[in-house]
């Protein structure tokens, strides 16, 4: 499974390997992205905390990882809040 670029898509098997037990929502967000293994990782790196070692690396947190990372880092009571008030 490839992205629209050719790059190896994420699947259910990636996040639930690399995330654990996540709310199903997520894993649908996540898998409706166009997002890329890559890029999938480097959000979860950000979301375990790991932005030393990004900001090390002189990564910065935009574009389809911080999408991914907002996904990660949200909970469904605050989803569902959002939508009320919208």
């Amino acid at each position: 499974m490839t992205t629209a670029s050719g790059k190896p898509r994420i699947g259910h098997d990636d996040v639930v390997r690399l995330c654990g037990d996540i709310e199903d929502w997520k894993i649908s967000a996540i898998l409706g992205m166009d997002a890329t293994m890559a890029e999938f990782e480097e959000a979860v790196a950000w979301s375990l905390g790991q932005d030393d070692l990004m900001i090390d690396e002189h990564k910065s947190l935009s574009g389809g990882v911080a999408q991914i990372y907002e996904i990660l880092m949200s909970d469904q009571f605050d989803n569902d809040e959002a939508r009320l008030e919208g």
